[in-house]
């Protein structure tokens, strides 16, 4: 019965986050058109560089929904603790990813800038560019709010990462409608703006990057989950009034999932269905809290001493 409520639940979530997913991918495919047509009619390079971002956040969204599928497959004699892991795995590679996008973005940014610098001339862009960056500022920061709060109820990592990578589209489109509206307003002379706020672009998604991939290899090499988390963990068990000094609690994250290990105490009185009982419950207030599947390890020691073996 609770094998399959827990199956349903997995089933139920995987297809919230593919829902989230595609929503984020078909907004995703009318920006990257947008993006390419305006900034090659509005002679905008920086706006060219927020459509290869936009396509890579498209890009991101195929993986996510791929890693996301196999990541909900449950635990089998291969995977014990369940396939969790892909989902961190894909966000990683959305963080390397974002890298790849970001070397490519300032390199071409750094040469038109360079060659502005030169002497050569740079066109000024269309004011079809700078609406063009409007319309995705708002589009992009309303998916990435969406799809954030998405990410933190379903305690998927791989769509929260996604979520990062619609705010750094989002980020990098003020960008670029800064440096096109600068270079619009102001003149051919400042032309060397809008490959300038390229160069920006890049250097918010780099900043995104490096906060994906350092969270990630964090759970990828078994960091323990947050002091805060560890603490709401203690305050749960020791709600419990027969069980005392809970210690030993290590935790780390499969995934969306929690993985708890803890010793607790009990009077060495109590019985063994007992014992196991109350282990039941804490499991199950865990479980309330931080969601059905994680996993729980609760190892029950007496606290009277163990009785000497007679030679």
């Amino acid at each position: 019965m609770a094998e399959n409520a827990e199956n349903t639940a997995t089933i139920q979530r995987e297809k919230e986050i593919d829902r989230v997913t595609l929503l984020g991918s078909l907004v995703n495919i009318f920006l990257t058109i947008l993006k390419f047509g305006v900034g090659i009619a509005g002679r905008s390079s920086a706006m060219v560089a927020d459509a290869i971002h936009s396509l890579s956040d498209l890009l991101t969204d195929v993986v996510v929904l791929i890693f996301v599928h196999i990541g909900s497959k449950p635990a089998d004699r291969d995977y014990h603790y369940g396939r969790g892991k892909f989902e961190t795995l894909a966000s990683a590679l959305v963080g390397m990813l974002l890298l790849v996008v970001a070397g490519g973005i300032l390199y071409h940014g750094a040469a038109e800038t360079l060659s502005r610098y030169k002497g050569n001339p740079l066109p000024k862009p269309g004011t079809i560019a700078l609406w063009g960056a409007v319309a995705s500022v708002v589009l992009k920061e309303i998916i990435y709010r969406y799809t954030l709060a998405k990410g933190k109820k379903l305690h998927s990592p791989a769509l929260e990462a996604n979520a990062w990578h619609h705010r750094s589209d989002a980020l990098s489109s003020v960008a670029t409608l800064i440096g096109i509206g600068g270079a619009v307003l102001l003149g051919e002379r400042w032309a060397v703006l809008d490959p300038i706020a390229s160069i920006v672009v890049g250097c918010f998604i780099v900043r995104v990057a490096w906060m994906l991939l350092r969270q990630n290899f964090r759970d990828l090499m078994e960091a323990s989950l947050p002091e805060e988390t560890e603490a709401e963990i203690l305050s749960i068990v020791e709600s419990f009034p027969e069980v005392k000094d809970p210690h030993n609690l290590k935790t780390r994250r499969i995934g969306g999932h929690y993985a708890i290990e803890i010793h607790i105490r009990m009077d060495g009185s109590t019985s063994l269905l007992d014992s196991h009982t109350t282990a039941h419950y804490i499991e199950k207030a865990l479980r309330d809290r931080f969601g059905a599947e994680t996993h729980i390890t609760i190892h029950v020691e007496p606290i009277k001493p163990f009785p000497k073996k007679s030679l």
